[in-house]
């Protein structure tokens, strides 16, 4: 074979490259349209029973000279990156993503502004209990300069015998202290007939794990102007999480916080698996300030203040952690709460450990 010949079936392949490219770059604008009518009609992107099909007819017509599994396995990484286009066009259309807006959110809290790049701080008793209870820890919160005060007035527990919360007392005595202190407060609400209610008492409504697909739940925290700090589902994905704030945010209200609180796995050293890599994660993905509750995550008060450092030097925009000024007498979860003692080192540790944020 000539040079000149060489060159001439060379030039054919390279031609041949160029017509399978925009061949390929059309069927890839063809999927695209068609994830937009899959969205909008509520249809999986993934059809496995359509793919192979479509596998199906195309080795009927290949008459070589690649064998059918060679064909197979082209065609299936073609179907794949179309899959692939659908989610990210997916993921650059939620009102979350960092995609759709590329700087951060910042969320005013009494003072406070949140996702600012600098640490801020929730601490409080895990339920309310009594007005004194929950004022001698708000004492010691504002002592420290702090604005953020947490408290459970609902309770959703595992057993239906434990400690329910007091409910909207509980909410009344919140405000209560919050206009005493000059604090705003935090606490969860678990159905979407008490938003209304809340939002008379409350600076920030939380979401708990338990009600993080509570999807009425979350369209009615969106559907209030007032700040939610959304905490992770027990063992819900990343991606799940996100959609759970996205709920949120198509109702009107782009004020969320997203808290990591650790995700149920086989460990039983802690109370749940702290997924730190999440904040990172969450920061890349959404442009929502990112908490991390060292509390519910590790379950141990040993444990508490590592979890807080690895936090802040991951970079969570805050963290939450509980307090109660007797814990051995708590009405729920006594074992992971600090008294105002251990709570004093805590954040004195926590101060002098924070690292520097350019």
């Amino acid at each position: 074979m000539s040079n000149q010949e060489l060159d001439q079936l060379r030039q054919q392949v390279e031609d041949i490259n160029l017509q399978l490219l925009a061949l390929i770059n059309e069927r890839a604008k063809l999927v695209q349209d068609i994830g937009k009518v899959k969205e909008a009609s509520g249809v999986n992107r993934y059809d496995p029973v359509r793919e192979r099909m479509m596998l199906n007819v195309i080795k009927e017509h290949n008459n070589g000279p690649f064998e059918d599994k060679i064909v197979e396995h082209l065609f299936k990484e073609i179907f794949k990156a179309g899959l692939d286009l659908q989610q990210e066009n997916q993921q650059k259309a939620l009102l979350v993503s960092r995609k759709k807006k590329p700087e951060d959110t910042i969320i005013e809290i009494k003072g406070e502004m949140i996702g600012d790049g600098r640490p801020h701080f929730v601490f409080g008793p895990c339920a309310v209990e009594s007005y004194e209870q929950v004022a001698e820890v708000a004492k010691s919160v504002k002592a420290k300069g702090l604005t953020l005060l947490r408290g459970g007035a609902y309770k959703p527990r595992t057993s239906p015998y434990d400690f329910q919360g007091l409910g909207i007392e509980g909410l009344k005595i919140l405000k209560q202290i919050a206009d005493e202190y000059g604090l705003a407060v935090i606490s969860e609400i678990v159905t979407p007939n008490d938003i209304e209610k809340a939002v008379d008492y409350l600076d920030v409504i939380q979401i708990g794990a338990r009600n993080m697909q509570n999807f009425e739940l979350l369209k009615a925290a969106g559907s209030v102007k007032k700040p939610v700090l959304l905490k992770r589902g027990l063992a819900a994905t990343i991606d799940e999480f996100i959609n759970a704030a996205e709920y949120i945010m198509s109702q009107g209200n782009g004020e969320i916080i997203l808290c990591e609180r650790g995700i149920r796995t086989y460990e039983r050293a802690t109370r749940n698996t702290l997924d730190i890599t999440a904040v990172p994660i969450l920061k890349q993905e959404t442009h929502l300030p990112v908490f991390v509750d060292v509390t519910h995550s590790t379950g141990r008060r040993d444990l508490l203040l590592p979890a807080a450092k690895a936090a802040l030097a991951i970079g969570a925009d805050g963290v939450m952690a509980e307090v109660h000024p007797d814990p051995a007498v708590a009405l729920s979860d006594s074992a992971q709460q600090m008294d105002l003692d251990q709570f004093e080192h805590f954040y004195r540790e926590l101060q002098q450990s924070q690292p520097v944020r350019v």
